[in-house]
């Protein structure tokens, strides 16, 4: 007799041969518990943070610091039983400064909180001037005040108006947030509790949020016409003999933070500006207050700043665990090293070079077998435009015209910590929703450290996008902002007291776990299709 449930067996079956095999990713919960315990018993990373921040100081790209920041990861790496070297890209003249003091003397004696902006000169000693607020901002701005400003200190900035912050400088993600993040969006995903999302000018071309000329070298097709008039507008001040510039240490919310970064150019070929401060905004307002009222104020200066134009390549420092069956494929982790200098660069991003360093150190110590190799890359010029992970990008996997290099199909995929010290929440997709089960899995046992969310968004500004644009699968972690937006971030208040051991020690656990399953996996990460390249740039004398 004919079976009633035959139909129904059938149809199940084919059900469940129309339908694709649903790929279980493999975890080793022990292999990720040996990790969790190392990274709690044996750390290293806040050794690493001190020595990339109290011993070496601010590592501005092509500084002494910098150098002597890479030169230090290569020999610990070594120390450790782990391969490194550096390779060089193209970048810039260095600059550095090793003094500074700034005084109001008139009407009264004050002290005043600032910071020396970069790629601008010294003083050549003590100077001192009348302060004189100014608005040029054209061609004949200049004109208007020919002949007027010779041994002036200019304020170069409109004042602004310092607020009480009533939200806490200081946030996590609370759940609400996190499940918002979820949520699909056509914009830039990753903003702060309460805040606005990071500027794209995060890696943008150099130019600080304080004003002042660009510190970058301009694109291929030469400056842009707003560094065209920062290199005539600096000419114009020297010429005229201006003692020093101020400019407005922009302050988002934590009182006595001066955020300064560049006032002048890193290409030797463009002229300097004079010597260029970033005030405080309460200082700053002061001043203009002052000024306001018809009250003559005289500022005292001594800067002490030297430029470095005998090496114009920078290097990435590339750390690496050969890998075994699979050695010629790659997983990639990276932060950048670089870091501006008005603090240490502690949560920019000492914090995520030392989080990379350690894993490669757990990974070495606990002499996990992997078939891949495992690479590190500590960048340089990230603050400028992204400029060393570029560079590698370029020279290893892909021209920028997509002509992909034999390496581009070897690259598992790469993995980026740079938003300062708060622990990971979870990661950014870029896009790539074939990662989302990938990641699910990995995630799952960090979910009691508070590391379970997953968006499809993009999030920018840093060295992970480097490999996005050349269609490698790049990838930024989900942060705890804590106060990087409101108090670190380009900040004279980025230093070693900022940074929060437990959170790094997650992270290192988190990326060394995701490093291991990655380099283990039986497939490479799933991609997505290759970008178009990018249109020719029009011919600037096309008519």
């Amino acid at each position: 007799m004919k079976s009633p449930m035959l139909p129904v067996l059938f149809a199940i079956a084919a059900v469940a041969t129309a339908q694709a095999p649903v790929r279980v990713e493999p975890v080793d919960l022990d292999v990720i518990h040996r990790i969790k315990a190392e990274v709690s018993q044996n750390s290293k990373i806040m050794d690493s943070v001190f020595q990339l921040t109290d011993v070496v100081g601010h590592r501005l790209t092509n500084s002494p610091g910098y150098f002597a920041a890479a030169d230090w990861v290569e020999k610990q790496l070594k120390d450790w039983g782990i391969e490194a070297h550096q390779e060089k890209f193209a970048f810039g003249r260095g600059w550095t400064f090793t003094h500074f003091s700034a005084h109001m003397v008139e009407p009264v004696a004050a002290t005043l909180i600032g910071v020396p902006m970069a790629y601008t000169p010294g003083t050549k000693g003590k100077v001192s001037g009348e302060a004189m607020a100014v608005t040029i901002a054209t061609d004949s701005d200049m004109e208007r005040y020919r002949g007027r400003i010779k041994g002036k200190i200019l304020l170069m900035s409109v004042g602004r108006e310092v607020t009480v912050p009533t939200a806490p400088v200081s946030t996590r993600y609370s759940e609400q947030e996190l499940q918002a993040l979820t949520a699909p969006t056509a914009g830039r995903g990753g903003g702060a509790p309460g805040t606005a999302a990071l500027a794209a000018g995060r890696g943008g071309d150099g130019r600080g949020g304080n004003g002042g000329g660009r510190g970058g070298n301009g694109g291929a097709n030469g400056p842009t016409p707003a560094q065209q008039f920062a290199n005539r507008l600096n000419q114009f001040l020297v010429d005229e003999g201006v003692l020093v510039t101020l400019r407005l240490g922009n302050n988002p919310s934590d009182a006595g933070a001066v955020f300064a970064q560049s006032g002048g150019s890193r290409d030797v070929k463009d002229p300097l500006p004079p010597p260029t401060v970033a005030l405080s905004p309460e200082h700053y307002n002061r001043i203009l207050r002052l000024l306001d009222q018809k009250i003559q104020v005289k500022l005292e200066f001594d800067i002490e700043a030297k430029f470095y134009d005998d090496r114009l390549d920078s290097v990435n420092v590339i750390g690496e665990i050969p890998g075994g069956a699979k050695r010629d494929e790659v997983v990639m982790i990276g932060a950048h090293l670089d870091s501006w200098h008005g603090g240490t660069g502690a949560t920019d991003n000492a914090a995520g070079s030392a989080v990379m360093m350690e894993v490669l150190r757990i990974l070495k110590t606990l002499k996990l077998p992997m078939a891949r190799t495992v690479r590190m890359g500590l960048w340089g010029g990230e603050e400028q435009g992204l400029l060393g992970s570029r560079a590698y990008v370029d020279q290893h996997f892909s021209l920028r015209d997509m002509k992909v290099k034999p390496d581009h199909a070897k690259l598992s995929g790469y993995f980026n910590v740079d938003n300062g010290t708060g622990k990971i929440r979870g990661v950014y997709l870029q896009g790539n929703d074939r990662m989302r089960p990938v990641f699910e899995a990995w995630l799952k046992p960090f979910a009691d450290m508070g590391a379970q969310t997953i968006t499809i968004r993009n999030t920018g500004g840093t060295d992970h996008q480097s490999f996005d644009a050349v269609g490698l699968p790049g990838f930024q972690f989900i942060q705890d902002w804590v106060d990087y937006n409101t108090r670190t971030h380009h900040s004279n208040m980025d230093v070693y007291d900022r940074v929060q051991r437990e959170d790094l020690q997650q992270a290192a656990a988190i990326v060394a776990s995701f490093v291991y399953n990655a380099a283990t996996r039986d497939d490479l990460l799933p991609r997505k299709p290759l970008p178009q390249p990018a249109p020719a740039p029009a011919s600037a004398n096309a008519r």
